[in-house]
């Protein structure tokens, strides 16, 4: 990470945590490792950001809009405001419910032959991405608050509320999935975007 410039890292409920054998690794960046935050849940740690994008080899029959590393490092850099990239653990991965709490779903193209990463190689080269996408010094237009998170997940109750009370939702339908994956296609939702949609629902649920 600060190889590449990039020096918030996120711990997710972490077995040990400080841990030795960590910062032995983190030789000459033990200021990144001592600057971590700990959370007890993926919603906590991404809650603020204005972007997340799941990191997974497996391709999942449902998932957010796909997107290749390179890709994802361009619409990242596209976003204002803090953008997380979360990465599972070395056995697992992350399992599905994880990889919906995000927007995009990231995919490092890799030989069909042998396409294996362990978890330190994914996330350099996804930082390596991202340093290389970054465009310092460009002006931004933009003058709105991009939608955090927690804003979209707000939004997405609201949705599935409107839906339930309407009989709109049949029993194992995929409409959960399917909005945020619809959702996940808009470059930067904004957060005034975010309250006119729930504003709207709150007047057709009268509440």
């Amino acid at each position: 990470m600060k190889t590449m410039g990039l020096a918030d890292l996120r711990l997710v409920a972490p077995e040990r945590f400080p841990a030795p054998e960590a910062e032995w690794m983190a030789t000459n960046a033990i200021d990144v490792l001592k600057a971590s935050t700990l959370h007890a849940s993926l919603a906590d740690a991404i809650g603020d950001c204005v972007g997340a994008f799941a990191m997974s080899a497996r391709p999942r029959e449902w998932s957010p809009q796909v997107l290749d590393a390179r890709s994802a490092a361009a619409r990242a850099t596209q976003l204002e405001g803090d953008v997380a990239f979360v990465f599972g653990n070395e056995t697992a991965g992350l399992s599905n419910e994880e990889v919906f709490a995000c927007q995009f779903l990231v995919h490092i193209p890799a030989s069909a032959e042998f396409s294996s990463l362990n978890l330190a190689q994914a996330v350099q080269v996804m930082a390596y991405e991202l340093f290389m996408a970054q465009t310092p010094g460009e002006v931004s237009g933009r003058s709105e608050k991009a939608a955090t998170v927690a804003d979209l997940e707000g939004l997405y109750a609201h949705l599935e509320e409107a839906a339930r009370q309407t009989n709109f939702m049949a029993s194992g339908s995929r409409l959960r999935e399917r909005w945020r994956r619809l959702f996940s296609r808009v470059p930067a939702l904004e957060r005034e975007e975010v309250n006119i949609m729930r504003g709207l629902l709150r007047a057709l649920l009268g509440k």
